[in-house]
């Protein structure tokens, strides 16, 4: 009797085996493939191919055949273990161990296959844990289960096994390094599976896509813009697109791209991210993006650039519904592991993946490394989680040939810092490792300046007060730091068809299709008047002739400048004023930064729209 992996039935009810022994050499080619990329296909290669050593057993060969039917004259018959599934991932975890404990007398490096080969289906486990059974070294004194295994005798190819001449890369993060031989495992498995039960699909994950068709199209789109007239800003847009073509021949690392509101980053970015990814042989593009609003808005330019190839651009985010959108197969099977040359998705998607156990959520992680990563609106990253989220971008950086573009108009101080007279030391980024993509950022700040900043002197006494100024104006944009005082507001102002409320309390579809509206609006030349939270401030193409803000950090007040006279239509500038409101922002960081962006919008001494500014302020 052979011993198979799956089971599955021809259209003539017929049984069709896949071999046991076949499926485990598969995945250890697939796995050792996946992970080439960063020197670790010996270790994949070993865990592929001892990661379903369980199923030798005859307790899972039995189950398999009767959960199957496969043994049709056998099916009624009740055995006793037969409810539930068979554990068969432990035993090839016990038998690394077994191994590298009998031929090189190590226990400890035969632990990162063991991770590896129990966590294939469950997720990646710890070693001691408050979970008893659950943990991985309570599942390693489970000695039954690999003598199982064993009894059946296991084919010779099974047995190879050479010393290895490396474990992990010099100062590597071995938790990470580990989640990342996870992430080509599980996909591994994956992908042979479903090339044995659904052919037809394993075929349909197949792209003829590559970066160079698409920087090519790229190019032909950006020509137009080129052709107008290099006068006032647009010399500076050409300057910037430039500058990223340029240094798209850099040096893979670490990239910063300090361009102003209005000044072509997104394309720009672009640009810079195919050229560079052409340059030094790498996959794929990531965009990443820290609200869903702005990832719509980029992800449609993109599709509309790239319209001749439908299996380009791979929207994923929570918001997103591939099955109810009109996506191409292609992609929806993208969505689980990356596949694909340009993905934009959410910070939130790509950090939680990054640091993640769950075998769903780390199967992409093998296909990051050797990409093009754009952090779009970087000063969004969170400061409660700065130091993991800069962890990881070095590591990706040194070790998984990751270039990293941190991409905005108000550049955040990510280096690391000396310590200060208290002796807080801030451990980020090593200073001199970020490269600048454009010449001169202060002078494209100067050039871009469209708005003037206005503190009103008295402070807001409550929301009635605003709502009396706010009644003078025609049309302008209102931000405030909650929720709660974004609806109290709009429901103050008197109603209108043309006033709008933009919170995080709305669906993702919903904000969408205000947005959609607001827009239309104000190309129609309509005034509108928007009440909105701090979602509207990163990236959101929306131009106001006002712009009234409550105090907050300086990055915000200058994201929110970004909203006014955004165009520079305007005959003089555009006017941006900032209130205090009647309640203090929470306690924590947003406190913090409102604090310090008062101190510095009122230094006599410091222009707070700056890039001077910006540094002094996040630091």
């Amino acid at each position: 009797m052979n011993n198979i992996a799956h089971v599955k039935f021809d259209d003539q009810g017929q049984a069709i085996e896949h071999l046991l022994e076949d499926h485990l050499q598969k995945v250890a080619k697939l796995s050792a493939d996946n992970a080439k990329i960063f020197a670790g296909e010996y270790w994949a290669e070993l865990a592929g191919r001892w990661h379903d050593l369980g199923k030798y057993s005859t307790e899972f060969q039995d189950y398999i055949r009767d959960q199957t039917g496969y043994e049709r004259e056998n099916a009624h018959i009740e055995r006793p273990n037969m409810r539930g599934r068979v554990n068969h991932s432990s035993a090839g975890a016990l038998y690394a161990i077994q191994q590298f404990e009998k031929r090189f007398n190590d226990t400890n490096y035969s632990k990162i296959i063991a991770y590896l080969i129990a966590g294939h289906h469950a997720g990646l486990a710890d070693w001691p844990s408050e979970s008893g059974s659950a943990s991985l070294q309570a599942r390693m004194q489970e000695d039954e289960l690999l003598k199982k295994a064993l009894s059946n005798s296991l084919p010779e190819s099974l047995y190879k096994l050479a010393k290895p001449t490396t474990f992990f890369p010099q100062n590597a993060d071995v938790s990470f390094w580990i989640r990342m031989l996870f992430s080509c495992l599980v996909d591994a498995d994956f992908l042979d599976t479903e090339q044995f039960m659904s052919p037809k699909k394993s075929q349909q994950r197949q792209s003829k896509v590559s970066l160079s068709a698409l920087n090519k199209t790229l190019d032909q789109y950006l020509y137009q813009f080129t052709q107008i007239q290099a006068t006032g800003i647009n010399v500076y847009r050409h300057k910037v697109l430039k500058d990223c073509q340029t240094k798209a021949l850099f040096r893979s690392g670490l990239f910063s791209l300090t361009v102003p509101t209005g000044g072509g980053k997104t394309l720009s970015s672009l640009s810079f991210a195919l050229r560079h990814a052409i340059e030094h042989n790498k996959d794929r593009i990531i965009y990443v993006i820290p609200y869903t609003s702005i990832i719509e808005q980029t992800a449609d330019i993109f599709k509309q650039i790239f319209h001749a190839y439908p299996d380009a651009v791979l929207e994923h985010h929570s918001n997103f519904d591939a099955d109810s959108n009109t996506e191409t197969v292609y992609l929806r099977l993208a969505s689980e592991n990356w596949n694909a040359p340009i993905i934009v998705t959410t910070a939130v998607q790509y950090f939680e993946s990054l640091y993640a156990n769950r075998s769903s959520a780390v199967r992409k992680l093998h296909n990051i490394a050797n990409s093009v990563v754009i952090l779009d609106e970087a000063q969004m990253l969170p400061p409660d989680y700065l130091r993991p989220i800069l962890r990881v971008i070095k590591e990706l950086s040194t070790h998984y040939k990751v270039s990293h573009v941190l991409c905005t108009a108000t550049q955040p101080a990510l280096e690391s810092q000396a310590p200060t007279f208290a002796g807080d030391h801030f451990k980020g980024l090593d200073r001199g490792s970020i490269q600048e993509i454009v010449q001169d950022p202060q002078q494209l700040s100067d050039v871009f300046k469209r708005v003037e900043l206005i503190p009103l002197a008295d402070k807001i006494k409550d929301w009635d007060q605003l709502v009396t100024l706010l009644s003078e104006q025609q049309c302008f944009l209102c931000i405030v730091d909650r929720r709660t005082d974004a609806q109290v507001l709009y429901q103050q102002l008197p109603p209108d068809s043309h006033t709008f409320h933009l919170s995080g309390l709305m669906c993702g579809q919903h904000r969408s299709d205000v947005i959609q509206q607001i827009k239309t609006c104000l190309n129609n030349k309509i005034p509108v008047k928007v009440i909105s939270t701090q979602l509207i401030e990163a990236g959101v193409d929306i131009d106001f002739p006002i712009v009234f803000k409550a105090m907050a950090g300086l990055d915000s007040i200058a994201q929110a400048a970004g909203r006014c006279n955004r165009e520079g239509k305007l005959k003089h500038k555009g006017k941006v004023f900032i209130f205090e409101p009647p309640q203090t922002a929470p306690i924590g960081h947003l406190r913090q930064a409102a604090k310090i962006g008062r101190q510095l919008l009122l230094s006599p001494t410091v222009d707070p729209l700056s890039q001077q500014a910006f540094t002094q302020y996040f630091e």
